[in-house]
């Protein structure tokens, strides 16, 4: 597939996602949610693929909405490009969901501003680091709008609720050292050495780990944060570790372990998934 506002690069398991708008900031609009879904979806049916860098074309990572629609930006009964189904369903929500669901580890690597929905879109995301010279702000308040892309959701599990509140309330945009401070990102870097980084760290997982593994392990640790109780966690760990403890990726695994040698995982995350995948009920839109 070809993309207008993405530029999608697979080498050696690592997919690079670049927002590519540059010379909007990556600001995105209806093209970019579109796309980025479908990226998703490309990604989840590619075995090829073991983990996603999301960055940004040029300056910025993504400046948040396009505002060339001036005072009608949000306003949904004049926006062109509108989500497929129910008109009321938030785009940038429909991005953080998608993100939620992927089946392989996501690194944002935040290469200048991340505003808006910029910032909200990137919570669903495994691990966040940036550039030294990356911005973040959660403006809502500031445009006369409220929280998006699920981000009363993922924001406060994040970074607690007391800073969740102060950056949401205030709408101030904040450094990149905040943001580390805040929880926000794992890491910083200098420019020229934030992707070498978040290359290493896929590496890490590409090359060492059982792909199977890493997509139940996602889904445990992202679903367990709504369970009301760690008996939910007992549940499907129990199916999950059967599973697995049954596997010719357990095998290889402790085999490889004692012959001293890297692991040959074989289990296709697109086809070979347990028979309780996904277990969670379905909640559709309403």
């Amino acid at each position: 597939m070809s993309y207008e506002t993405l530029d999608y690069q697979v080498e050696d398991g690592i997919l690079t996602l670049t927002l590519n708008r540059p010379d909007r900031m990556n600001a995105f609009n209806g093209a970019m949610r579109r796309e980025l879904i479908a990226a998703f979806d490309a990604a989840d049916a590619d075995d090829a693929v073991r983990v996603i860098i999301m960055t940004g074309a040029g300056k910025a990572f993504c400046a948040g909405a396009d505002l060339e629609k001036g005072g009608d930006t949000f306003n949904r009964h004049k926006r062109q490009s509108e989500p497929e189904g129910d008109e009321l369903r938030d785009g940038g929500g429909t991005v953080s969901l998608r993100i939620y669901e992927s089946t392989k580890p996501v690194i944002g690597a935040f290469n200048g501003a991340a505003v808006g929905v910029g910032a909200t879109m990137s919570l669903p995301m495994d691990i966040r680091m940036a550039s030294t010279k990356a911005r973040f702000g959660f403006v809502f308040a500031r445009r006369g709008i409220t929280m998006e892309a699920c981000s009363s959701w993922f924001l406060p599990r994040l970074v607690g609720p007391q800073q969740a509140a102060e950056w949401v309330y205030t709408g101030r945009v904040f450094g990149a050292e905040e943001a580390l401070k805040g929880g926000l990102v794992r890491s910083l870097h200098e420019p020229d050495e934030l992707l070498p980084a978040a290359r290493e760290l896929a590496r890490e997982i590409a090359d060492n780990t059982s792909p199977m593994s890493t997509l139940l392990n996602r889904q445990l640790m992202w679903r367990m944060l709504g369970a009301d109780h760690p008996m939910e966690a007992h549940k499907i760990d129990s199916r999950a570790i059967a599973f697995m403890g049954e596997s010719v990726d357990a095998q290889e695994g402790v085999q490889s372990f004692l012959e001293k040698r890297p692991a040959k995982f074989t289990l296709r995350p697109s086809q070979d998934r347990p028979s309780f995948y996904p277990w969670w009920q379905d909640r559709p839109f309403s």
